[in-house]
């Protein structure tokens, strides 16, 4: 019945949020023939409409209101849509209730899969909710072993179909990530709690960041020549929240960074292939050729 009630929630919320104002009548009308409606019933009751107003304001903090002369509406819209997480929550209802709706179709949308999100991503949101500290067993990639410590995890990042935890370490009290796939062999919430530095804003830390290795350098003056040809990706999905254009010409335009040029965006710029050159700063330019070179000199030894 809960997962039931969660779905009617859903439904409601994307469809007041998709129409913007909307009377009770075009509310009940709707229901009536969604497929959320699996009892089949011809109208809304209005009591169970304002109960769950109530049960979406406290479980999603969304705030639905009636102006008397055009309906119902979220009243905190702006407010949710800058608020990352709830913005991503609304899209993510708006899809689902789509599907939905169209079931037909749902063989004819794929998405992305995201492997890390079903074992452990639970546990971390509740561990963060609780500031409660997490034991994990963890190993990287490069360790032959695995190790078990404990974390006190801060935020939650997705990043290229994975999801990072941003957390410190219990033990030596440094800032690390740790990747939530395969890596993650074990975790497990304590009964420790851990108070969150009310001065940490998780947007802020990675604000100087591309990707998720925490560094702590001194973000720099990064500029990137595009071909014309690919500018456009560029300004309709910017690399980085600093992004600016700062020179055009009918062959390259010219993009602008104030980040710290980690691995990441390293790497990023590589899979760019030759359609963008970094034209600064000259050890990110040095280093960025010496990984061309590496990979022109693979390529060349093969037969």
């Amino acid at each position: 019945m809960a997962k039931n009630y969660f779905k009617r929630y859903v439904w409601l919320i994307d469809t007041i949020y998709r129409n913007g104002y909307i009377s009770f009548d075009d509310i009940s009308r709707k229901w009536a023939r969604c497929s959320v409606n699996e009892a089949g019933e011809g109208y809304l009751p209005e009591r169970t409409f304002f109960n769950h107003i109530e049960a979406i304001r406290d479980m999603f903090g969304i705030e639905i209101k009636c102006d008397r002369s055009r309906g119902y509406y979220i009243a905190n819209s702006d407010d949710l849509e800058e608020d990352g997480i709830r913005a991503w929550l609304l899209q993510s209802m708006s899809l689902n209730n789509m599907l939905s709706e169209c079931s037909n179709l749902r063989d004819r949308i794929l998405f992305e899969e995201i492997p890390s999100s079903q074992k452990w991503l639970a546990l971390f949101v509740d561990a963060m909710r609780d500031n409660k500290s997490v034991e994990i067993t963890y190993q990287s990639f490069t360790n032959e072993e695995p190790y078990t410590f404990s974390i006190n995890p801060y935020c939650l990042k997705l990043f290229k179909q994975r999801w990072y935890v941003l957390a410190k370490s219990v033990a030596t009290k440094d800032m690390r990530i740790y990747c939530l796939d395969e890596r993650m062999m074990d975790a497990v919430m304590t009964d420790d709690t851990f108070r969150i530095p009310t001065r940490f804003n998780a947007e802020k830390f990675f604000a100087n960041l591309f990707g998720v290795i925490a560094s702590e350098d001194n973000p720099e003056i990064v500029r990137l020549r595009v071909d014309a040809d690919q500018v456009g990706y560029y300004k309709s999905l910017p690399l980085h929240s600093s992004q600016r254009e700062i020179e055009t010409t009918d062959e390259y335009s010219v993009f602008e960074y104030n980040l710290v040029p980690t691995y990441d965006f390293m790497q990023e710029v590589l899979s760019k292939g030759p359609f963008v050159e970094v034209l600064a700063p000259d050890r990110f330019r040095t280093l960025v050729h010496a990984y061309t070179k590496a990979m022109l000199n693979r390529y060349e030894q093969v037969d």
